[in-house]
């Protein structure tokens, strides 16, 4: 579809249009009632009275704008990442702190109310209907559709690795179709792919012809001649044609990369990871509040489970095991019990037998010693619940690496020690991509990511697609 970000622009406009008047309007309705309620605009003395049906139907137009501003609906920002939602957010406490200011200077006499209600409203019910198209949109992705059609041009290894990335992650909106490497090579495949080799560097325009390619993904330039970027650059179409620079470095997140331009030379500087005071008070705030929440509302689930344990099985209704957690420091974590009694003294036979006791990774499939009340809360993460009182306790934290045994840790690498940078979690972002059935290079690459790249916004993402993933866990949860 070549015109797929205008197509798509054009329905998050009308649907934002829809939302903003249903609110807007809806709380005038709400507030006033269905008369004609004023407001009043001193000016010289006198006192002007404005309808407030023309203040909403200006405020909605003032709304849709500043959306537009902020480039909410741009193409770089849709089907992937949380910047789409937090311009929508940022675009609209702006629009009303400004509306607040004038309405300061001006002496407007705008119901206080009616702005409480609205923005706050306004805001969850745009985020809701931008989430909406968003999985509508990764449907499309998965199947194809409503993608960049992307040229990879850089070395052979540089291609590799990009359009593996690439191909991991569709709902991203980059479909490649082609590379262009220094060799010249036609007629392969970029290596561990079905990607087609389209010929040497030179050949960019007449690849993307071949392919129908809008994108050109510059993967790295150590191989290339002097000046060949720009000239790609300049014999792009403007606006139908876009050119990407994508530097092999993975796992780093937006607002650790800032572009400078320095003589010319478009610099990129990646900030040193950083977890200072500030950060650390709010996650452990966010721990406790949202451990207590939780607990109060789970509570008629977690009697539910403490029944059904003690009345199945003979042996104590929680497992303690120690594991390790921040900065290596042991700690007991809670689980209710799932297995017989004695299970422990099982497992190394157990992992030999299923050949996986080098991997740090300890998984057992089909295990024998899962009592059938355990299986089932195995599978729906209900024996995990004991750990909110861990979080409580400051031992672990609601959204972190999952915590391991000694065993376990012992055969970490340098790079998964830094996992034990940040407090364990009772979930975490490996838990809500695939859970078991992710190999544990992916499971380190996923807690590294979040390491080094931990926001309260990421916490939020991760806690909602652990309800999703409890609540239909399909077949990678055991």
């Amino acid at each position: 579809m070549r015109n797929w970000r205008r197509s798509y622009q054009r329905r998050l406009l009308i649907t934002d249009f829809l939302a903003l008047v249903w609110v807007v309007f809806g709380t005038q309705i709400a507030w006033f009632g269905l008369g004609n309620a004023q407001l009043s605009i001193m000016q010289d003395s006198r006192i002007n009275d404005v309808s407030y049906w023309l203040f909403s139907a200006g405020l909605v137009l003032a709304w849709l704008a500043a959306l537009s501003w902020s480039d909410s609906r741009s193409d770089r920002v849709i089907g992937t990442g949380s910047a789409e939602y937090v311009r929508v957010a940022d675009a609209s406490l702006r629009l009303f702190g400004a509306i607040a200011i004038v309405a300061f200077l001006t002496r407007i006499d705008v119901a206080r109310g009616f702005l409480l209600i609205s923005l706050p409203l306004g805001v969850a019910v745009l985020l809701l209907t931008r989430w909406l198209w968003r999985q509508w949109l990764i449907a499309k992705r998965a199947s194809g559709e409503f993608s960049a059609r992307v040229l990879l041009v850089g070395s052979v290894d540089s291609v590799a690795q990009i359009a593996r990335e690439l191909q991991r992650n569709p709902s991203a909106g980059y479909d490649v179709v082609g590379a262009c490497t220094p060799s010249g090579t036609v007629a392969g495949t970029v290596p561990g792919t079905s990607i087609p080799m389209m010929g040497s560097v030179n050949s960019v325009e007449r690849a993307m012809y071949l392919t129908n390619a809008d994108t050109v993904a510059v993967t790295s330039t150590d191989e290339l001649p002097p000046d060949k970027v720009k000239q790609i650059s300049w014999n792009l179409q403007a606006g139908r044609q876009h050119l990407v620079l994508a530097p092999s470095i993975v796992d780093i997140a937006g607002p650790r990369l800032h572009t400078r331009p320095v003589a010319g030379l478009p610099l990129i500087h990646v900030e040193t990871p950083r977890f200072s005071k500030g950060q650390a008070f709010v996650k452990r705030t966010f721990d406790v509040l949202g451990a207590t929440t939780f607990i109060i509302l789970l509570s008629p689930i977690l009697l539910a489970v403490t029944m059904a344990v003690a009345f199945t099985s003979n042996g104590p209704l929680l497992y303690k095991q120690e594991r390790v957690g921040h900065h290596g420091r042991p700690f007991y974590m809670l689980k209710f019990r799932s297995m017989r009694v004695g299970a422990d003294k099982e497992l190394k036979a157990l992992l030999e037998a299923q050949g996986t006791s080098e991997k740090p990774l300890f998984k057992i499939k089909d295990d024998p010693r899962v009592t059938p009340v355990g299986r089932f809360i195995r599978k729906y993460s209900l024996d995990e619940l004991p750990q909110l009182f861990n979080v409580l306790g400051g031992s672990m934290s609601l959204v972190g690496p999952r915590p391991q045994i000694a065993a376990e840790v012992a055969l970490y690498s340098d790079a998964a020690r830094r996992r034990l940078l940040t407090r364990p979690g009772l979930t975490g972002l490996w838990q809500v991509s695939g859970r078991s059935i992710l190999e544990w290079e992916d499971a380190v690459r996923l807690d590294l990511f979040y390491v080094e790249n931990w926001s309260l916004v990421g916490d939020l993402a991760i806690l909602a697609k652990t309800a999703k993933a409890v609540i239909a866990p399909g077949d990678s949860a055991h």
